[in-house]
């Protein structure tokens, strides 16, 4: 086992791990936690999230609402939706995950199975320390069509593209609006105070669709 302690999270390495043993700890550990797991290629790692952490996955959440009301895209937040795959042996817990082209896939289901319903459309990792597990690979397996990795100053963007990811300068979920600019509101939440900012990045938000459709 190797530990690793960072002022936003901690990351557990756990090494030659089966599948079984996974989906066994999955059970075990059940739903009502903190921490986040991993699994590839014999490895789980095991992240807990502290307060720099989780308020950046939060604030980027209520940003990505803001983005889906005012592009009136229909969605379904699945959180940290635990997304496994059997026939891979890969499974991962996004910091948040949504439904959005395929919310109505999912809308009324309670629990997901990635045999027979389709992944979430976008998922967000915070990743302030590198991760062990290489999770380009890791959602590019699970079929992710969108993933944001936030890294505590830069925001990056990746698209899945003849089963792998190609990181873009825009969004294709929202192609008006320059979503790299997250952290700047990030940033200015922490000055400013999170309503107060959110009410700013909507109105900058209303302000790129509108000069975008016109």
């Amino acid at each position: 086992m190797v530990a690793t302690a960072l002022y936003a999270e901690t990351r557990t390495l756990l090494k030659n791990i089966s599948w079984q043993t996974f989906k066994i700890m999955l059970a075990e550990m059940g739903s009502e936690r903190q921490s986040r797991l991993a699994y590839n290629n014999q490895i789980v790692e095991i992240m807990t999230p502290l307060m720099p952490h989780e308020n950046s996955n939060r604030i980027i959440e209520g940003f990505i609402v803001v983005l889906l009301e005012e592009c009136d895209r229909e969605f379904k937040r699945s959180g940290s939706l635990t997304l496994t795959r059997d026939d891979l042996e890969t499974g991962g817990e996004p910091d948040s995950s949504y439904y959005i082209d395929n919310e109505l896939l999912v809308r009324d289901k309670e629990n997901i199975d990635l045999a027979i319903d389709p992944p979430p459309d976008l998922v967000l990792e915070v990743e302030y320390s590198r991760p062990a597990i290489d999770k380009l690979r890791l959602y590019a397996a699970l079929g992710i069509p969108e993933f944001w990795r936030y890294n505590g100053s830069v925001l990056r963007i990746y698209t899945l593209r003849d089963g792998q990811y190609l990181e873009v300068q825009t969004s294709p979920t929202f192609a008006l609006v320059p979503v790299q600019e997250i952290p700047r509101f990030i940033q200015e939440a922490r000055k400013n105070g999170e309503n107060k900012t959110t009410r700013a990045f909507r109105a900058w938000v209303r302000q790129h669709l509108s000069a975008k459709q016109q």
